[in-house]
């Protein structure tokens, strides 16, 4: 029904009049108007262009992912809700597991690859190939990660189930056996294409992975994507977030990439400097602001590998130098003379865009990785400032950009992907390779967090079960009353419900109808924090002896902490993170996000706000 347009009582007063003329026969009737059909809305007048509210390059680059089973869903819970935590934590559980790296699994997972073409092709002859090779391949890597999930170990939660009155499960069996969880990895045409195009106009790549779990975030699929690029690309492996961990880790995961890739060049990087403790912040209080900033030993050596990957690139491969003819007329692909020193400035030298001379030339470097691995953030710090919009949500840059770094050096930003691997689902959203919000099974990931945290010791967190007071007393006796039996102490059993529940009677979050202790919303809150290193952690590489046992991959007292005053819990630091808008599938997620986000900023154990750096004014727009 048509919303009635509001009128004043002249108005309807003036209609009325104008009614009861026409009735009277004083005013001829006007014209009948025809009714538009039910069901259809009415169409604008032919020659008047239809506007468009939604973006439709956005939904089209939106990332795509399986759903989940419902079975897996309900088992997983049960699950989470009755079987006991190991406490206190395994040595092994702060080593990265072998079998996580998936390395023996004969190269069964690769990238698609796009099929040839030529430039006489018509475009729906070009994208028409692109699909018909990408649902082949998407059938086979459905196929071998099918057959994966077969031969993994099924989880089977305990017979006696723990007691616990803080969760409510669904009827299911005593002793459920839960599938392996799935993998994710991404399902959308289009995004890949956007990786096709970054691979062919780059000369050399910089692969970015995070410091906190490099392996994960340089699986196999992309290493033989990598490999099978012609001509091949030098390749430079960058560790991002190298700040948030403690150097013997970055120093461990390098030397262990090395050993497994002994022609590819690390480096490992920060992307954000700290703001002077006395200068102004107005309304910011207390809290510790980052700007986009390089070290100048970062910047070094990283334009020491893009050095050495340029020479490379100017010796003619092996089948060129032994044939005389095709030396003569080989050329390298990339300039000859680049001014290494405005690299090493910072690359602040200003970039005339519009220069019309053909035989300017310069060098391509693209940048490319899974989602939330920092390479916008790597770009700003190149930069010096925003350059390039950087959220903690994973894919927020959508579509390639290319940026002049110097007048010989061009960056071209890949969008993050998702890429095949043999790895579960709990890890990927760990190391916030996926947007949380849409991450439906959210007490299965805390689960397999908690065997790798002790969360309820970093959140000092009481057993939910200790909060329910004794009852009162009230019988009558004769004589003297007997001594009541001493309490019995804390309860130390956990589950990985009973944190949930803990940490959201902590925070006060209760459901609105039965005002039960809202988990979902404490365990979207603790996933975002591990995501976005509010609470410190990383893997040590395989093979490894550790020293101390018991804190699993959390960090403890091995970073620096900051004070704030507006701690809710006695921890030693807190920090909060400015607030960056980022576009979600839903209305709901987008609140959800936003409110999670203000809940999130005092918990304990936790690190500095580094991802405040990535929150950008609104009347900046992305360059062209």
């Amino acid at each position: 029904m048509a919303r009635r347009k509001p009128a004043s009582s002249k108005q309807r007063k003036a209609e009325l009049q104008l009614k009861r003329a026409i009735k009277r026969g004083d005013i001829p009737a006007p014209p009948p108007q025809p009714k538009p059909p039910r069901g259809h809305r009415a169409r604008p007048p032919r020659g008047v262009p239809t506007v468009s509210t939604a973006d439709p390059s956005s939904k089209r680059l939106q990332s795509a992912f399986l759903k989940v089973e419902p079975e897996f869903l309900e088992k997983s819970k049960y699950v989470a809700a009755t079987e006991r935590l190991p406490r206190p934590l395994p040595r092994e559980s702060a080593v990265l597991d072998a079998a996580e790296v998936a390395y023996d699994k004969g190269g069964q997972l690769t990238c698609p690859k796009r099929p040839k073409w030529r430039f006489d092709m018509a475009k729906k002859e070009v994208e028409r190939n692109e699909e018909g090779v990408y649902q082949k391949w998407m059938s086979e890597v459905d196929a071998h990660i099918e057959a994966w999930r077969r031969t993994e170990p099924e989880i089977t939660g305990p017979k006696d189930a723990v007691e616990t009155s803080t969760s409510s499960v669904a009827n299911i069996d005593a002793s459920p056996s839960v599938p392996a969880s799935p993998t994710y990895y991404e399902r959308n045409l289009e995004v890949w294409r956007q990786l096709w195009r970054v691979s062919e106009i780059s000369q050399i790549i910089l692969l970015l992975l995070d410091s906190r779990c490099p392996a994960i975030h340089f699986p196999p699929s992309l290493d033989t994507y990598l490999a099978s690029l012609k001509p091949p690309r030098p390749v430079v492996l960058i560790l991002t977030k190298s700040d948030l961990v403690p150097p013997s880790y970055t120093a461990a995961w390098t030397a262990w990439l090395r050993d497994r890739h002994p022609s590819v060049r690390v480096v490992k990087v920060e992307s954000y400097r700290a703001q002077d403790v006395h200068q102004e912040r107005k309304g910011q209080g207390q809290r510790k602001k980052f700007e986009p900033e390089m070290k100048p030993e970062d910047l070094r050596e990283l334009v020491a590998a893009l050095q050495a990957a340029h020479a490379e690139l100017l010796a003619p491969p092996e089948k060129i130098k032994n044939n005389e003819e095709k030396l003569k007329n080989w050329k390298p692909c990339v300039p000859q003379v680049i001014d290494w020193d405005a690299a090493l400035r910072g690359g602040h030298a200003q970039v005339d865009h519009n220069v019309d001379d053909e035989s300017q030339e310069f060098m391509t470097v693209g940048l490319i990785g899974q989602p939330n691995v920092g390479k916008s953030s790597l770009l700003n710090a190149l930069f010096g400032t925003h350059k390039v919009k950087a959220s903690r949500t994973p894919g927020k840059t959508k579509h390639f950009q290319t940026l002049f770094w110097t007048p010989h050096i061009r960056f071209v930003d890949c969008p993050g992907l998702v890429m095949p691997n043999f790895v579960h689902m709990e890890l990927q959203v760990l190391c916030g390779i996926l947007p949380i919000s849409q991450i439906p099974s959210i007490p299965a990931c805390i689960h397999y967090a908690l065997r790798l945290l002790p969360l309820e010791q970093i959140l000092q967190l009481a057993h939910p079960l200790n909060h329910t007071a004794a009852p009162l007393d009230k019988r009558t006796w004769r004589g003297e009353r007997p001594s009541q039996k001493p309490e019995p102490a804390g309860k130390t059993t956990w589950t990985a419900m009973d944190v949930l529940t803990a940490y959201a009677m902590v925070k006060g979050w209760v459901t609105a109808k039965a005002g039960r202790p809202d988990t979902n919303r404490a365990g979207n809150a603790l996933l975002r924090a591990l995501a976005e290193a509010k609470i410190r952690w990383a893997f040590w590489p395989p093979d490894v002896s550790l020293p101390r046992e018991g804190l699993g991959i959390w960090l403890g007292d091995l970073v620096e902490h900051e004070d704030d005053d507006d701690d809710d819990y006695p921890s030693d630091a807190s920090s909060s993170a400015d607030e960056d808008t980022a576009e979600d599938s839903s209305a709901t997620s987008e609140e959800l996000e936003a409110e999670v986000e203000r809940e999130t900023t005092d918990l304990t154990g936790t690190g500095i706000g580094r991802f405040g750096a990535l929150s950008i004014e609104e009347n900046e727009e992305d360059p062209d």
